[in-house]
């Protein structure tokens, strides 16, 4: 099984195409900034991470995954896209960690997919390396949308890549949090200019 079949077998919300752009994008980054890291906020079962994972093994270098492991706000009971199967039934709370090392396992990228487990704005306020590549996918809601721009965009160094999940313009295609308070605030800044666009996946890169 090739590492792309892995990443379309494995729980989440990636189509193909977007799994494919995201995996061309975090290679021009490796291209253009040899040696710095990628990093990927929101993990899930590790669906995205092995595109990111593949892409930072060839470019030599790593990749962070960060992800609590918890399920973000709208993976809870009760909600459209909670799955029962990734409950721990021993506390009752959502737990994909397990899922998420068997399926880097699966891929082969134990040595290049390092597991950073904890709530992103923790980890983003104790971060300090600059990142080639940014990959937000983490909670939808308006504020941990917010907080991942505010804590996380300025690690990208100048000419490295943000790439961002779930944009979606208009709201008739589904939450907008992600265009709201991470899309438009980055291309605002003068930071960030646009590069690519592939369904709901944004690709942009640090200008300033």
């Amino acid at each position: 099984m090739t590492r792309r079949e892995v990443a379309l077998s494995t729980n989440g919300f990636m189509p193909a195409e977007e799994g494919d752009a995201l995996h061309a994008a975090a290679l021009r980054a490796g291209t253009e900034m040899p040696g710095r890291p990628f990093l990927e906020v929101g993990s899930y079962c590790g669906r995205s991470t092995v595109w990111l994972g593949d892409a930072a093994e060839q470019s030599g270098t790593v990749l962070f995954a960060v992800d609590h492991h918890r399920g973000s706000e709208e993976n809870q009971a009760g909600w459209e896209w909670h799955d029962e199967s990734l409950v721990d039934p021993a506390v009752g709370l959502m737990d994909t960690l397990p899922h998420f090392r068997h399926t880097i396992w699966k891929a082969d990228l134990e040595k290049v997919v390092i597991g950073v487990v904890g709530a992103s704005p923790l980890v983003a306020r104790h971060w300090t390396t600059p990142l080639a590549f940014l990959f937000i996918d983490g909670g939808h809601g308006v504020e941990p949308a917010r907080l991942d721009y505010e804590l996380w965009t300025s690690h990208v160094a100048v000419g490295g890549y943000l790439a961002i999940h779930d944009v979606f313009p208009d709201p008739a295609d589904g939450g907008r949090p992600p265009y709201e308070q991470i899309y438009l605030p980055a291309l605002a800044s003068g930071r960030f200019v646009d590069v690519s666009a592939t369904g709901s996946l944004r690709v942009l890169k640090r200008v300033a």
